[in-house]
């Protein structure tokens, strides 16, 4: 799969859309679901965010407040971890921080919905780390779907996107019916020149 090679957009003038102009397809991603729990977190989110400037500025304050509140680290995954024991534990992996995002977001009158993918280390310092799956979200402000991501909080170059859902349950990296055992991984990404990546290099 080509990716553009640019950045996530930024827009910070995309509006916050009143409930009721909403698109019939966004508003199942205003209800809370498995791991997103909306309704847990929405006195909390009214209290964090109700004097963020709406639209945009509003889901930057949410993926800021995330990225600082929560602590990452491989060793605090968890299968059943939600976004209200997230929040309470202030620890998570990736999926963690976007789904602690996507329930402020909903709390918030915000469509937002789970991304899962591939994100690799192009554009920024390489790390020691092997490239792995990574879970981001969305968000629907001005009459279209915005990347955001509360565990990086910057723009990014070069993601893969497999699958969106309301969270992690709709779009598992895998779902196994039995025992399994994952015995290898390997995901890369690589940057190449715009005249090899056209047949021209």
């Amino acid at each position: 799969m080509n990716d553009s090679g640019q950045p996530d957009p930024v827009v910070p003038t995309a509006q916050q859309h009143p409930v009721q102009e909403l698109p019939d397809e966004t508003l199942l991603f205003l209800l809370a679901s498995r791991y997103c729990e909306s309704d847990l977190l929405l006195d909390t989110a009214w209290g964090l965010f109700a004097n963020a400037p709406m639209g945009w500025g509003r889901v930057q304050a949410i993926c800021d407040f995330v990225y600082r509140h929560v602590s990452f680290g491989y060793e605090h995954a968890r299968a059943t971890k939600t976004a209200w024991q997230v929040f309470n534990e202030r620890t998570g992996v990736c999926r963690d921080f976007a789904h602690l995002a996507i329930a402020l977001c909903r709390a918030m009158s915000i469509p937002a919905r789970y991304c899962s993918g591939y994100l690799g280390d192009i554009g920024v310092p390489a790390t020691p780390e092997p490239m792995d799956f990574s879970g981001w979200f969305e968000a629907y402000l001005g009459g279209n779907w915005y990347t955001f991501d509360a565990r990086h909080n910057r723009p990014r170059i070069g993601r893969v996107l497999i699958a969106r859902g309301r969270d992690a349950a709709d779009v598992a990296i895998s779902t196994s019916y039995g025992t399994s055992t994952l015995e290898h991984i390997r995901v890369w990404t690589d940057e190449v020149s715009a005249d090899v990546s056209s047949g021209r290099g």
